[in-house]
């Protein structure tokens, strides 16, 4: 299997000092702050970056969960949101909420729900993310 990587360079202190981030792929390259971190700042962050891989991550795992039970997806969209927070004298990713909508001709809800959570706790980034709460609310839609 391949090996995938990713650089950053911060330059400067924490509060006004300005980093860039990229992707080994060349697919991907953007700046980060301070302010884009820890207030609303332009730019990019560590945290919507993980969010980004874990809603690919699950799409594709629920996507070939699917696939294996026999169902044929047609689309399967999937939003994360990371929650940072103050924890003590840091900052902690506390709990990351996936947001799904999938389109799977023939599947009852139940089927569903059991590959979604299926595919929630076998996804490499979910389990990568173990010591975070991660919360699932899987939709069909038509």
């Amino acid at each position: 299997m391949p090996v995938r990587s990713a650089k950053a360079v911060w330059e400067g202190g924490l509060k006004d000092g300005q980093g860039k981030v990229s992707l080994g792929s060349g697919a991907f390259e953007g700046r980060y702050s301070f302010g884009s971190r820890f207030e609303e700042a332009g730019g990019t962050n560590p945290e919507e970056l993980i969010g980004a891989a874990h809603a690919g991550c699950f799409s594709m795992a629920l996507s070939a969960g699917l696939g294996r039970a026999g169902f044929a997806p047609q689309r399967v969209a999937t939003s994360a949101k990371v929650h940072l927070e103050k924890v003590g004298e840091g900052f902690k990713i506390t709990r990351i909420e996936l947001e799904n909508e999938s389109q799977i001709p023939g599947i009852d809800d139940a089927a569903f729900q059991d590959q979604a959570r299926k595919a929630k706790e076998g996804c490499p980034v979910s389990q990568a993310l173990g010591g975070v709460e991660i919360t699932l609310n899987a939709r069909l839609v038509s």
